[in-house]
């Protein structure tokens, strides 16, 4: 008799294994089910939130083997084992993600307001083959459609991405937790001003090569070799990994004792990077550059006090140009009650070199590698190059489950005779022409309301006021309105 697809997807997700066999883990699986030593927030794989991540490979949905911990059938697809022993399971996971931006004077020019449809769907498969190998793949569909879209990128509109796919294989060795991972995949381990999936954009951003790990209690070191993936147009035949950039280096952390400031959970993360691209572009100029990243990332909390701060070097070559350019990215804020849910007050203080862009000399400008840009400007009109930037925050709960963030920012060039750059890291051609410092006064407010674990909507404001940095260049203000609904499990 033939078994066809539907019953079969049937029979796995509505008849449980017998509680007496999947009850609680197998040995095997309570071996998998250690508790990794370095703490899992800081160890370069990204936050959790509810159990979920970003990068949905980080999640751990072991607990789910337990029958009597899943409420629903979306459970049930967190742990469906393939043996009799459950120490060879898959996880699915799924993402959909209904977004609409508006955007007035788009690209900063006077036109017609610009409204994006945007919708993201996403499905993953994590499949775990004993305690120590797994594998991990991604399928993702980026829809985009609206007026004035103008030509879309492939990281806004594609039709069927294999987003990511890798074989990872970890273990212990002397004491340690040790791993490496080959394939495609996000990479988020280091500051997220300087590395981020960009989940603003509705294909994350994601690299292709080879990442390994050691970690110990409160010390660990992660090196990698990756080349970013240069997405097609035409289905997942044509995505590929760019021949032209290359992304290496090695992270540092360590985890500060927590009676080094009263009651702390601090982290320190030393790195050296080194990013090549044989097409770099800088002052209208194409060739190869050569930048590396000497810095450290100081994050975590001290009491009510909450801290992000991260220092860096850069230097190497663009064509003929030496590179010598800083970043110093600083960001605090401190809550006002006991409670975790209490408003929190701020202030974030943005450096990053500029000079050189349009002339002879040092090559001053500072550049992040693949930075989450959405922190400077939710249109994406500004980056921390040739950029001084000061915002004060408040965030606050007014309603269980909504949260509120709100700043005002301030941002002048740092040298007046280089451009003003945006998130893409191009020029807004002819600033470089003017000689006026202040780029920008930007109003923003964000409401994320936390429906469920799995469903939230997320609600964007920010108005721009362009200062003579741009208006000199003919360029104006704008106002932006996004809201988005994601259901995800």
């Amino acid at each position: 008799m033939k078994t066809g697809l539907p019953r079969l997807l049937a029979a796995t997700l509505c008849c449980a294994p017998a509680p007496a066999l999947f009850a609680a883990p197998t040995a095997a699986l309570a071996d998998e089910a250690k508790a990794p030593l370095y703490p899992v927030s800081s160890n370069g794989d990204g936050a959790l939130t509810n159990g979920y991540s970003i990068s949905r490979w980080a999640e751990d949905w072991r607990s789910m083997a337990d029958t009597k911990k899943r409420d629903d059938f979306l459970d049930r697809l967190k742990f469906l084992p393939l043996n009799e022993t459950g120490d060879i399971y898959v996880t699915l996971s799924g993402e959909l993600r209904l977004r609409v931006n508006q955007t007035t004077n788009p690209n900063l020019r006077e036109a017609e307001a610009q409204r994006q449809d945007i919708s993201r769907m996403v499905v993953g498969a994590d499949v775990h083959v004993g305690p120590h190998l797994r594998f991990y793949g991604e399928l993702a569909h980026a829809g985009l459609a609206g007026e004035n879209i103008g030509t879309p990128a492939t990281n806004m509109s594609n039709g069927l991405v294999a987003q990511q796919y890798f074989a990872e294989a970890n273990g212990r060795l002397a004491g340690l937790d040790v791993g490496i991972r080959y394939g495609r995949q996000e990479f988020v381990d280091g500051p997220n001003l300087l590395t981020s999936q960009r989940d603003n954009n509705t294909i994350h951003y994601t690299l292709n090569g080879v990442r390994a790990w050691a970690r110990g209690k409160a010390v660990r070191a992660d090196v990698f070799d990756l080349r970013p993936t240069a997405y097609g147009e035409d289905g997942i035949g044509d995505d590929k990994s760019d021949p032209e950039r290359r992304f290496s280096g090695v992270t540092l952390g360590y985890a500060v004792p927590k009676t080094f400031l009263g009651d702390s959970k601090l982290f320190v993360d030393p790195f050296l990077w080194r990013r090549r691209n044989g097409v770099g572009t800088w002052g209208g100029r194409i060739g190869p550059a050569t930048r590396y990243y000497g810095g450290v990332h100081v994050y975590g909390d001290a009491g009510p006090i909450n801290l992000d701060w991260t220092v860096n070097h850069q230097w190497g070559e663009f064509i003929d140009q030496k590179i010598d350019a800083w970043q110093v990215l600083l960001a605090q804020s401190y809550r006002l009650g006991a409670s975790k849910s209490a408003p929190r007050i701020g202030l974030s203080a943005d450096y990053a070199s500029g000079g050189g862009g349009y002339g002879d000399g040092k090559l001053r400008d500072a550049y992040s590698p693949f930075g989450n840009n959405v922190y400077f400007s939710y249109q994406l009109y500004l980056t921390p190059s040739n950029l001084r930037a000061i915002a004060p925050t408040f965030s606050f709960t007014p309603l269980k489950n909504v949260k509120v963030n709100a700043e005002y920012r301030f941002a002048w060039r740092d040298s007046v005779t280089d451009a003003v750059y945006r998130a893409n890291g191009q020029p807004f051609a002819g600033t470089q022409n003017g000689r006026a410092r202040k780029i920008a006064e930007l109003a923003r407010l964000q409401a994320v309301w936390q429906i469920s674990p799995r469903v939230s909507f997320t609600g964007r404001y920010e108005h721009l006021e362009a200062g003579p940095a741009l208006t000199d260049a003919g360029y104006r203000s704008s106002d932006f309105l996004a809201g988005w609904l994601s259901l995800r499990f």
